[in-house]
């Protein structure tokens, strides 16, 4: 398994698809968190989360059992757009749009938190992301979505561009209104950010 965990994610594909289950395992180790992550920072409910997230593994199974995976080697995007779709079939399903909701579930910024901190910091710093969430939750779709992928997925705005289906100039536009809007509203709130 040690040797597996340095392999490319396209050789784990193919050891995958040989019949190596631990190499799939690997994968999904590798990903889930960005991948989960992206998923509930758009539909807000730690349940319909999960239940994305697996149908997401599902439908990447299914391709890759089927010999149909060909993406030069670009897993997660690939994965990413899958589970993009997912939500976007979800809502269609529902026939409603997400509703905007302060969370109280998962936290991303806990994935974020590298240093000890004493007790009056990790407060100050978990309201500061709480009041960041929030206000991240206030901009519009398009422009929360490029600054998600952006910024707690490690996107790139190629790939942010190849899954929402638009062109690197419109994506970078709507990651620049939404750092703009971003900036005005902690104006607005007279939100102290201080990345510590």
């Amino acid at each position: 398994m040690k040797l597996l965990k340095k392999k490319s994610d396209q050789e784990l594909i193919q050891f995958y698809v040989a019949g190596d289950e631990i190499a799939l395992q690997i994968l999904l180790e590798r990903y889930k968190s960005k991948i989960y992550t992206s998923i509930y920072l758009q539909v807000k409910d730690d349940f319909l989360a999960e239940d994305i997230f697996q149908e997401t593994f599902i439908k990447v199974i299914h391709t890759l059992k089927a010999g149909k995976y060909n993406d030069e080697g670009k897993f997660l995007p690939w994965v990413m757009r899958i589970a993009h779709n997912m939500v976007i079939d979800h809502f269609r399903k529902e026939k409603r749009t997400p509703t905007v909701v302060s969370s109280d579930g998962y936290d991303i910024f806990e994935l974020l938190q590298f240093s000890e901190d004493d007790v009056e910091t990790k407060l100050v710093k978990k309201q500061r992301d709480i009041d960041l969430k929030k206000i991240i939750q206030l901009l519009p779709d398009d422009q929360k979505e490029v600054l998600i992928m952006r910024h707690f997925c490690d996107m790139s705005f190629k790939e942010i561009a190849d899954i929402t289906d638009v062109s690197i100039n419109t994506a970078l536009g709507r990651m620049r209104y939404a750092l703009s809007n971003l900036r005005k509203m902690i104006e607005d709130h007279n939100m102290i950010l201080q990345m510590g």
